[in-house]
């Protein structure tokens, strides 16, 4: 269907363009059984990807598409979107300042500066920082690199499930973590009308998508979880809502304990360094929020990989 908000198209469009700059991630393929599940898992290492997370898909999307000012680009993050963003511009010899919330761990920002961005502090929570940084963009003309109420990002993102889909082409689900939502709208965006089933997984108390399918449009949450840093927007937006309302199945719940106890299962495992946003996927398996049938081909994503090491030292100590 071409009425979409974000139609295959436009995915693979950006596929073509993003070709070369983001890496093709691979899958962990751990057959039935794993994890005590009667499913068939596997893993999507999104984790591995340049700067850590899925999010240099849709910055690179949006730097190769869009004309950049002489300012260069700006954009609010909790940590991997301005990684990503300053990863990219520093790839494109562009300009980046990326105004972060006072709760960005030390580990991500250090990232973003060792990319060559800018740092900013933004305020105390994400939606504070992205207004510090909206002010920056009318006062400077930079390009606002928004990390989901933006198309080029969820089709950059949508990247991600063309991969996936051609790696595993016989997945019945795949379980995604959702923070702002643009990963879950690409994946969802390109895996609609097709027979995988689409399953977001949010903090139980980072409930944004969840939300808004419920209520039937974005509306405004209390964000307190540890996994707030990258899974921890307020609002979906209107774009988000509309990619997502006819193409996610539905959102599972996790709680932190499940988070950090997938965390710990990823290094013990697999010696997966993850932090915990890029860990709920696996988390909603482990304490049966989403519960797969006997046989079902199952795909987990592990997306983000910007973990402070002495904390998950201390959890898995």
């Amino acid at each position: 269907m071409t009425d979409r908000p974000v139609p295959r198209p436009m995915i693979e469009a950006a596929a073509e363009r993003i070709a070369g700059h983001a890496r093709v991630t691979p899958v962990m393929r751990l057959g039935a059984g794993a994890f005590g599940s009667p499913a068939a898992i596997s893993l999507k290492l999104e984790c591995l990807q340049h700067a850590g997370s899925f999010k240099t898909r849709g910055a690179f999307n949006n730097l190769l598409s869009l004309p950049v000012p002489v300012a260069g680009v700006a954009a609010a993050s909790g940590g991997n979107h301005g990684a990503a963003v300053a990863y990219a511009a520093r790839a494109r010899g562009v300009k980046a300042t990326i105004f972060v919330p006072e709760i960005s761990p030390a580990a991500k920002i250090e990232a973003i500066r060792r990319f060559g961005a800018e740092v900013v502090i933004g305020g105390a929570q994400y939606d504070d920082a992205q207004a510090a940084c909206d002010r920056f963009v009318a006062e400077t003309g930079a390009l606002k690199i928004h990390p989901f109420a933006a198309k080029e990002t969820i089709a950059g993102q949508g990247t991600l499930g063309r991969e996936w889909q051609l790696q595993e082409p016989d997945l019945d689900t795949v379980l995604v973590a959702v923070g702002g939502g643009g990963l879950i709208s690409g994946i969802a965006a390109w895996f609609a009308g097709s027979k995988v089933k689409v399953v977001g997984v949010e903090p139980a108390g980072s409930r944004a998508l969840q939300a808004a399918l419920e209520a039937k449009g974005p509306v405004e949450v209390k964000v307190a979880s540890v996994a707030a840093d990258s899974l921890g927007a307020r609002n979906v937006g209107p774009l988000v809502y509309e990619v997502c309302k006819d193409t996610v199945d539905h959102v599972a719940l996790v709680p932190d304990e499940a988070i950090t106890q997938a965390q710990g299962t990823l290094w013990r495992d697999f010696r997966l360094a993850v932090e915990p946003g890029g860990a709920a996927a696996l988390g909603a398996l482990l304490c049966g929020a989403y519960k797969p049938a006997p046989g079902e081909r199952l795909g987990v994503l592990v997306c983000g990989a910007n973990v402070d090491l002495g904390k998950l030292g201390a959890l898995v100590g």
